[in-house]
Parts: C-alpha cells; sequence; structure tokens
C-alpha cells in the first residue's frame, strides 16, 4: 500500500510544470531497479554486465516517469546525458553494446543476450506493440537489423533496426571535422540525447569527457513520440554480452523533463578499473605460485582435451575434396553455428533426414543446416561435383546452396536460411496463418523466374525433380524461393537426360517418369503444374478420401472447368480478396502443365510469359483438353511403382526414397 501511494505521489510531482529531473554524479546510495547481473560496485560505479557470457543486465530509475501531457497526450520535451565505458575482455574484438531506453516496464521481460542488447527477442523485435525507444551504443554489426557496421550510434523504435544510425564520433565546432570514436576503447565518453516536442525531433550527440557539448549533434531523427511512448515509463539503460565478455560502465547520469539536463561534474565521477601492464604485472605476482603448481596437470588436461575435442570434431576429407575446398565447411563450426545440433534448434524433418538453424560465428550469417546420413561411399564422388556445382546458381527465387561438410557416417549440405518457412504451411495451417492471393502469386511468379533460370539461364541444364510447396521458402519479405535442390540433375544444354531411379513425391511426378525413368524440363514443367493448383487451391495433389480412394486435385479441377466454375474451387481462405483474372489463369495453367503428353505441356519461358501477361493463355478447348489427358498419379506402369514407393500424404516432406537411398548408393 505503502508502495502504490509513493508511485502515485511521484506521478503527481513529475506532472507539476513538468519539471521533473535528477542528477548522479556516480550511483553510491541511489536506489535503482537493478535485473540480470547489473550491479553497482562499492565505488559508485554502474556496471551493467559481468565477466560472464551471454548474459544481459538492466538498470532503471526505480520510479515511473509521467512522460506525457494528460490533457492532450502529447510527449513531453526531456533532456538526458550520461558518461558510460565499454571495457572488453580482448581490446580489438567487439562483444555486443548497450542502449539508453525508455520502457513501459522495469526490465524487459522476455528479451534476449548477445545481439538483442536485452531489449527484444525473436519474436518481438520490431512490433509496434513494444513501446520502447532506445539509443544503442553497438559494437557489433548484425545483418539482420541492417547495422552499419560494429562501432555506431542508433536511434531504436521498438525494434533493433535503427531509424537513423552513424559511425561513432562526434563533429569539432567551427571546422566541422568529424572525429571517429571507438566505443570499445574503454574509455568514457559522455552521450546527450535531447527531444524537442515542439519539433518533434530528437537528437544525439557523443564526445569524449574532456571535450564540451559539440553543436552539431551526431544523428537526428524527426519522429512524433507521443503514439510511441507509454503515459508512464520507465527509464534506464540496458547491455548485454556475447561469447567475447565485456563489461559495460555507467559514471553518471543526469535527466530532465521540459528543460536541459544538468550537467555532470566530471571530477566527481567514479573511477573505472585500472587497465593495463601494472593490472597484468599484479595478477601474475599474485596467481604465479598457483600457475606453476598446477602447470603440468594443465598441460596434461589440455592435451588430453585437445585430442577428445579434434575426434569429435574430425572431418572426413580425401585428396579429390581439395577442389571443392571453397564449398566445404568445417564440422566444428556447423556444430558451434547449431549449438550441437540441439532438437531446439530442429527446423524439420522427413526422409531426407533432419534440418537445423545455425548462425556462423563470424560472420552472423544465418543458415540452415541438413544432415544425411549415408552408409556407402560409392557415387559420393560425383555426387558432391553436382553439390558443387549447384553451389554456383544464383538467383533471387532460388534458396542459395551454400556448401557441404562431410564427417564420418553424415553428410551435411548447408543453406541460407529462410526466416518464414515453407509454403506448404501457410496453406494448410492454422486458418490465422495463411497467405493472400497477392502474396501467393507473386510466389508463384518468382519460382516460375526461379525454374526458368535452371531450365534454360544458367550455364547447365538442372532438373530439379521436386518442385512443391514444402520445398518452396519465404524470406523475410515473403518472397519465394525454390529449395531443397537434394535430388536436383544437371546436363549440358542439347544433350539426352540419363535413365535415374525414380525419385520425387507422389502427386508431383509426371506420368513419362515412371515408364522412361528420365527427369527432364517437361517432367518439372508437370510437377510445377500441381503446383499452381495446390497454391491456388490450398488443397494438395492427392487427399485420401477413404482407405480404397483417393481425391484427385487435378481432376477436381478439370471438373469444376468443365462445368464453366473454375473460379469456385479456388481456396476459401482467399475470401473475395482476389484478382478473379489471376485465379483462373493459374488454375488453367496448372492443368495445361499437367498434360499426360510432356509435348502438350508449355516452356518454362513460356510459362513466365502468360503469368506476365505478356502472352495470351491458350484456349484449354482449342488444345483438346480432355480428361483422358491427365493423368495424374494413375498413368501406365504407376501402380507397379506405388507398392515400392511410400505415401508422401502423411508429411508433405516426404520423398521417395531417401536420399541415403536413392543418391548416395551409386544408382541415381
Amino acid at each position: 500500500m505503502f508502495y502504490r501511494l509513493a508511485v502515485v505521489l511521484c506521478l503527481l510531482v513529475n506532472s507539476v510544470a513538468g519539471g521533473f529531473n535528477f542528477t548522479y554524479n556516480g550511483f553510491r546510495s541511489v536506489n535503482l531497479s537493478l535485473d540480470g547481473v547489473a550491479e553497482v560496485t562499492s565505488n559508485g560505479l554502474l556496471k551493467l554486465t559481468n565477466d560472464s557470457d551471454q548474459q544481459q543486465g538492466h538498470a532503471f530509475y526505480s520510479s515511473p516517469v509521467k512522460l506525457k501531457d494528460s490533457t492532450n497526450g502529447t510527449a513531453f520535451s526531456f533532456t538526458t546525458t550520461f558518461v558510460f565505458a565499454i571495457l572488453p575482455q580482448y581490446p580489438t574484438l567487439s562483444a555486443s553494446g548497450m542502449a539508453f531506453v525508455i520502457s513501459p516496464s522495469r526490465g524487459r521481460p522476455g528479451a534476449l543476450a548477445n545481439q538483442y542488447l536485452g531489449l527484444f527477442n525473436e519474436s518481438n523485435n520490431g512490433n509496434d506493440t513494444n513501446h520502447v525507444v532506445a539509443v544503442e551504443l553497438d559494437t557489433i554489426q548484425n545483418v539482420e537489423f541492417k547495422d552499419i557496421d560494429n562501432n555506431h550510434v542508433g536511434i531504436d523504435v521498438n525494434g533493433l533496426t535503427s531509424k537513423v544510425s552513424h559511425g561513432a564520433g562526434y563533429y569539432v565546432d567551427g571546422t566541422g571535422q568529424f572525429i571517429n570514436l571507438t566505443l570499445i576503447s574503454g574509455q568514457p565518453m559522455q552521450l546527450w540525447v535531447e527531444y524537442n516536442s515542439l519539433e518533434q525531433r530528437m537528437n544525439v550527440t557523443l564526445a569524449p569527457i574532456n571535450v564540451p557539448k559539440p553543436k552539431l549533434p551526431l544523428l537526428s531523427l524527426s519522429r512524433d513520440l507521443s503514439p510511441i511512448v507509454n503515459d508512464t515509463v520507465y527509464i534506464g539503460f540496458s547491455a548485454s554480452t556475447i561469447a567475447v565478455v565485456t563489461s559495460h560502465y555507467v559514471l553518471g547520469w543526469s535527466f530532465m523533463i521540459n528543460g536541459q539536463a544538468e550537467e555532470l561534474v566530471i571530477s566527481r565521477l567514479p573511477k573505472l578499473p585500472r587497465r593495463g601492464p601494472e593490472q597484468t604485472s599484479k595478477f601474475l605476482t599474485i596467481g604465479l605460485p598457483l600457475i606453476s603448481l598446477t602447470l603440468v596437470f594443465a598441460t596434461v588436461s589440455g592435451v588430453f582435451y585437445f585430442i577428445q575435442r579434434k575426434r569429435k570434431f574430425a572431418d572426413v576429407v580425401e585428396d579429390w575434396e581439395l577442389d571443392y575446398r571453397p564449398q566445404r565447411f568445417k564440422y566444428k563450426d556447423l556444430y558451434v553455428a547449431t549449438k550441437g545440433f540441439k532438437d531446439k534448434g530442429l527446423l524439420g524433418s522427413g526422409g531426407f533426414g533432419k534440418v537445423y538453424k545455425g548462425t556462423l560465428l563470424t560472420s552472423k550469417l544465418e543458415i540452415a543446416v541438413k544432415k544425411v546420413s549415408h552408409e556407402s561411399r560409392q557415387g559420393m564422388k560425383e555426387f558432391v561435383a553436382e553439390i558443387v556445382s549447384i553451389g554456383r546458381l544464383r538467383h533471387r527465387n532460388l534458396v542459395q546452396l551454400l556448401g557441404y561438410c562431410r564427417r564420418k557416417g553424415e553428410l551435411l549440405l548447408v543453406y541460407d536460411y529462410m526466416p518464414n518457412g515453407s509454403l506448404d504451411k501457410y496453406l494448410y495451417g492454422q486458418p490465422n496463418v495463411t497467405l493472400n492471393w497477392r502474396q501467393r502469386f507473386r510466389v508463384i511468379k518468382g519460382v516460375a523466374s526461379g525454374l526458368l533460370y535452371l531450365h534454360e539461364e544458367w550455364e547447365q541444364v538442372v532438373i530439379h525433380r521436386d518442385v512443391k510447396a514444402s520445398n518452396v521458402l519465404l524470406d523475410s519479405e515473403l518472397n519465394g524461393r525454390l529449395g531443397d535442390f537434394g535430388l536436383a540433375r544437371l546436363y549440358g544444354h542439347g544433350t539426352d537426360p540419363q535413365t535415374t531411379h525414380v525419385v520425387g513425391t507422389l502427386g508431383y511426378l509426371a506420368p513419362e517418369h515412371t515408364r522412361t525413368r528420365k527427369a527432364t524440363t517437361s517432367t518439372d514443367l508437370f510437377a510445377f503444374g500441381a503446383f499452381l493448383l495446390e497454391v491456388a487451391c490450398g488443397r494438395r495433389p492427392i487427399e485420401p478420401q477413404g482407405e480404397t480412394e483417393d481425391l484427385i486435385l487435378v481432376e477436381l479441377v478439370f471438373s469444376f472447368w468443365q462445368r464453366g466454375e473454375i473460379l469456385e474451387i479456388r481456396d476459401p481462405k482467399l475470401g473475395t480478396d482476389f484478382v478473379a483474372k489471376e485465379v483462373e489463369l493459374v488454375l488453367k495453367l496448372g492443368l495445361l502443365c499437367s498434360h499426360s503428353d510432356p509435348r502438350a505441356r508449355p516452356s518454362m519461358r513460356q510459362v513466365v510469359q502468360y503469368l506476365e501477361g505478356d502472352v495470351p493463355l491458350p484456349d484449354l478447348s482449342a488444345l483438346g483438353l480432355t480428361a483422358s489427358g491427365l493423368t495424374f498419379a494413375h498413368g501406365e506402369g504407376f501402380d507397379d511403382f506405388v507398392t515400392s514407393y511410400p505415401s508422401s500424404m502423411d508429411k508433405a516432406h516426404t520423398h521417395s526414397s531417401s536420399i541415403a537411398e536413392s543418391l548416395l548408393s551409386g544408382g541415381r
């Protein structure tokens, strides 16, 4: 009861004339709200992080601050300044950063350390419901947040993609010369944050503590904070560490609403811990006897550990693989990137093996790693040669295959990570997880463009052999990218494709494939036709209706076309928000690509022309399209094949046979 009364009184005081302020020249005996690893040292330093890795610390002014005018909901003007220092464990290695924060709550519940600076997590980063404004002092370059470098200042609104940012430094008064500063230098620096409510502008200025506040700010953002921040907020600091530990300090802090924050008295600020030769010398003097006693034990233990670790991360490297070294990943790097291939990072699994999410430690690139077991070395050299060749494919609508790794009984394929997963979860998932027609049509055209590149525009012809919704992945902007080249085949332009095992997924296999056992561009077209119907109808190509009967989607669409009601078969989840002309085009094109005669199917170049509206789609009636011309999973010679082919209807990701059997046993 007393605490609630104190909060109410504090808010009333804050609102009077808008003159709330405080000044701390050091934090000894200051009542702050601390969480995580944050602490106040004995000499009055606010230490946000300590010598532990992957941790976070928060320090907030203990009481809420009224930041809006209750009569009109307008955010007050405010100014704040603080002196900080970032001391990394290793002088030249960057290690996360810190931020001044305006937050709706004390601390940041659910926030992650590492690149998230203790402010957000994967799911809420960028959400307007965060109501957070921050000024980040960032010492790691994160591609996913569009960071400009690993030494910058940025203004963040509800997420870690800065609205404006600039390399750390300051402009010299008079000359305007820009002087660079290194945030991880360990030297104290002063930051000023000033928000003008009338101009709706936030300025940020940085300088060493021995330089007066520069007149020209480092950053300036035109933004009204009124709709962003809550009426009452908490103000303070947040910091985090990664594998390279770093100590983040605040030496002094001043804040004022509707006025200029009081200047800090630099001479009264607490001293930072000593670094350099004297500290090292003292450590060696005290620790030398202990080091001498344990040296032999440490050496023996280290050798044993090194041998065990070398065995654990041993790769299989043969002479013929030396040519592929640039495309070959070290198993240790992939193990670290995926945090040991734990189930927590599992993205999916099926007949092909398992796929894990990972982040490469050096480049911070997010990747997907597919693990495939193999017991036979027959055909491995040829397989890796094709993997490396496919790795040279470059197209905006293809998932980039970055390389491979071999270790003991495993083959690992490394791809770019697609944050929005596979298309099938948007077609068959929960009703509230779907794509509208504009998004679906863009995905269809993107996949078509990617297939055209594979069939006609690269130096070799690439037959994908497994085009389907579950192999179309969506990037951060929901662009469709064709992935999973585990079954792909290559051959030269103008040459005849070789006979192979029949591989693919039931419902997408062309009828002639089961007879000739040759994968061609035309068999890819057949699968693309099934994909078109799948996306437009929101249904799988084959759906079980009972123990002995299946519903064949292409036959169902054909029957609606015959009745002149083809639009009625569209996905009900599209509602009324669709372009009828485009939906009809996709459905008819799906029927045309599903023709049992491969000669009647269009080429991918023609498909792209149809989808772009450059060429009108032929009249299906004029082409003599009939039910007998649509053979879908029931053609001649198919029944014998089905008996040895596991169903793909239970799981969208199930292949006709595992890669271990169909690719690595020699007979592809």
